[in-house]
């Protein structure tokens, strides 16, 4: 999820585990561990984007990085608030589950996350958007409403638990949103007598309202939209896989680990020249425009007999043009 996201969820379980003894040290002490397991994005300023992708969401968001840190950064806060009257063991605590939620609420985003590293699993319920203001921004209400309570008073204890009940509640409606979205691509298939071998649902950006779909075909992937409020039929889009554009790069190492990284969810194409890697698991920039660019593409670069990685860098007006599209077909076709 996005830094917001993390930092009040962070905040809030410091509270629950140490906010009567501490006050609003918890909360800040809690919004930097779930800040923390994010730090691996900085490994893009140090190495390859493939490398990069393949870090990020890794260590630092398995149980494993919880169980180990939490320890070390609970022994450096003791020593810094030596007068709280906590010893390392409950700031200990308190990092640990600030460790531990982070990936686990990453766990249900499209991205997914490697809970139990160094085990090649990546853990993607695919539920809800990275960004979604109907799980952040009631849970950022009630986190304010008990920052401002002192720590003896029960209604700071009641507004923190009501902020995790409620973005907790809507996180499992995710599941069921999801699964009704599910249900509806795969009966529109049936019914337009499309044959498919495995089929990808997710929500679309900021919502759970309008909801995407790939689907593997024998010779092309189709690409679905669905929202609550279509009354007509689901169209799926062709979009060719064109892997044999690769040619003798598909064995090349990184082009593997691309693939890997998909899980196959990948097409190739070509402009001036270059071949460019579209990972299809987030969708296309604009849904509603057939030749709208992939959110995640890779020129593909042969220098010294391997290739490289380059990522397609997004324009800054595409933000505005995206939010307006998405708005127009969540209303339903």
């Amino acid at each position: 999820m996005d830094s917001l996201t993390q930092i009040v969820l962070g905040a809030t379980v410091g509270e629950a585990v140490l906010g009567r003894k501490v006050g609003n040290k918890a909360m800040l002490y809690g919004a930097i561990a779930g800040t923390i397991p994010d730090l691996d994005a900085l490994a893009s300023n140090f190495t390859d984007t493939i490398t990069a992708i393949e870090v990020h969401r890794g260590l630092t968001h398995s149980i494993f990085f919880a169980v180990l840190a939490s320890p070390l950064f609970g022994w450096l806060i003791s020593k810094i608030e030596r007068k709280s009257g906590v010893g390392w063991k409950g700031w200990s605590w308190l990092m640990f589950w600030g460790l531990f939620t982070h990936p686990l609420l990453d766990s249900f985003t499209t991205w997914g996350t490697q809970l139990f590293w160094p085990h090649d699993i990546r853990l993607a319920f695919k539920s809800i958007f990275v960004i979604d203001p109907l799980y952040t921004l009631p849970f950022l209400v009630f986190l304010i409403l008990a920052m401002r309570r002192k720590k003896e008073d029960p209604k700071r204890a009641k507004f923190n638990r009501l902020g995790l009940i409620v973005s907790t509640t809507y996180l499992m409606l995710t599941l069921f949103l999801k699964f009704i979205a599910h249900q509806q691509f795969v009966e529109d298939l049936e019914q337009q007598g499309i044959f498919y071998s495995r089929i990808d649902t997710r929500p679309t950006p900021l919502n759970t309202v309008l909801w995407s779909a790939n689907v593997e075909a024998e010779e092309d992937f189709l690409i679905g939209y669905y929202s609550f409020f279509d009354d007509e039929m689901i169209r799926f889009e062709s979009v060719p896989k064109n892997h044999h554009y690769l040619g003798s790069l598909k064995n090349d190492k990184n082009v593997q680990r691309l693939i890997s990284i998909t899980n196959g969810w990948y097409s190739i194409s070509e402009k001036d020249g270059f071949l460019y890697f579209n990972d299809l698991r987030f969708g296309k920039l604009n849904p509603s425009a057939e030749d709208s660019n992939f959110a995640f593409s890779y020129k593909l670069i042969l220098e010294d007999g391997s290739v490289t990685a380059e990522e397609e860098p997004k324009r800054p007006e595409d933000g505005k043009q995206i939010l307006i599209d998405l708005w127009e077909r969540i209303k339903g076709n």
